[in-house]
């Protein structure tokens, strides 16, 4: 017999430990790129945010991804917090689920807002099913 029929080929079902400081560095680069502005990703957050009709909403993570950048979801945060008030529609936009992320005051300010333009809750969170806004990627926002 030769050599090769008497050696057991052992499976090839090992599997490679993910490299989890390689994981990790790549996180902190993501939320370090979110916290910074950048002129054409917060140019194409602002089209999205503009796009989304009264009445309906959104979530941070959905403008983020229908921009192009997704799991941006930070960055769109950072910027309708650095932008001047009232430039943009910040009440449409919300947290994962239709949750209000703000705290205090702004909080009621946004849900009071959502109110007028029609949007109803369920509890404490937007009804995502009835008034999430769908966004087109293949329409030109301007």
């Amino acid at each position: 017999m030769n050599s090769i029929a008497k050696s057991k080929k052992k499976p090839l079902t090992r599997y490679i430990p993910i490299d989890q400081l390689s994981t990790e560095r790549a996180k902190q680069k993501l939320l370090r790129d979110a916290a910074r502005p950048e002129e054409q990703r917060d140019h194409a957050f602002r089209k999205m945010i503009f796009s989304i009709p009264s009445g309906r909403v959104s979530t941070y993570g959905r403008v983020a991804a229908a921009a192009g950048y997704p799991r941006y979801h930070r960055a769109v945060a950072r910027l309708l917090r650095t932008d001047p008030p009232d430039q943009l529609p910040w009440h449409r936009v919300l947290g994962a689920g239709g949750e209000i992320k703000l705290r205090g005051a702004a909080a009621h300010e946004q849900r009071a807002r959502l109110k007028l333009e029609g949007v109803q809750f369920k509890g404490g969170r937007v009804d995502m099913e009835a008034f999430e806004h769908a966004f087109k990627p293949w329409e030109v926002y301007e």
